[in-house]
């Protein structure tokens, strides 16, 4: 049974090979491979463009002004008193008896409103408020676009058996190319 089983497949194969051969001649022949010497190769370039953004950041210069303020006056006494007391000493060198005491309190009064109405004339205004300049940091993007040339593929010219002809590729091919040979019957 083993004979018969190798014969039966034998035969089977030899009428796939049959088969298989008419069906390549009734296509018009068979194909083969070769080489063929490149004679010109041209890249074929894409343009892109790639947008690329950064933070372009600088120092700027930024006045500020306090509010406008009244100032009533200082309220402190204390260098009104001590007006008050050189007045009386001052006045207190004038006059004899009664003439001296009215001398010493005259002086007195009139150095104590002398220094309040110099409090009132010095600190009784409005002030604009004081201007000052800090540098605050300030940044935006900025967006460029660059170009690049990426290589697509090539343009290929080569030479087989006395003609060119062209071809295009995805990679370079070096100095020779493999080509199909599709040989026909003629009729």
């Amino acid at each position: 049974m083993q004979r018969s089983s190798l014969r039966f497949l034998a035969l089977g194969l030899g009428a796939f090979a049959l088969v298989a051969g008419s069906a390549v001649s009734a296509r018009g022949g068979h194909a083969e491979y070769d080489w063929a010497r490149v004679v010109d190769v041209r890249p074929i370039f894409q343009t892109v463009h790639h947008p690329i953004s950064r933070d372009e950041c600088w120092s700027q210069p930024v006045t500020y002004r306090e509010p406008a303020r009244y100032h009533g006056g200082s309220r402190d006494r204390t260098p009104a008193l001590l007006g008050g007391i050189v007045g009386g000493v001052v006045g207190n060198q004038f006059g004899n008896g009664r003439g001296r005491d009215a001398a010493t309190a005259a002086g007195a009064a009139l150095g104590y409103a002398m220094v309040r109405d110099s409090q009132r004339h010095s600190g009784g205004r409005y002030s604009h408020g004081r201007e000052y300049i800090s540098y605050e940091q300030r940044c935006r993007v900025v967006t460029e676009h660059r170009r690049e040339e990426h290589v697509m593929g090539y343009d290929v010219a080569y030479r087989y058996q006395g003609r060119t002809h062209w071809t295009r590729t995805d990679h370079h091919p070096g100095d020779r190319i493999r080509v199909r040979v599709d040989v026909r019957p003629v009729h």
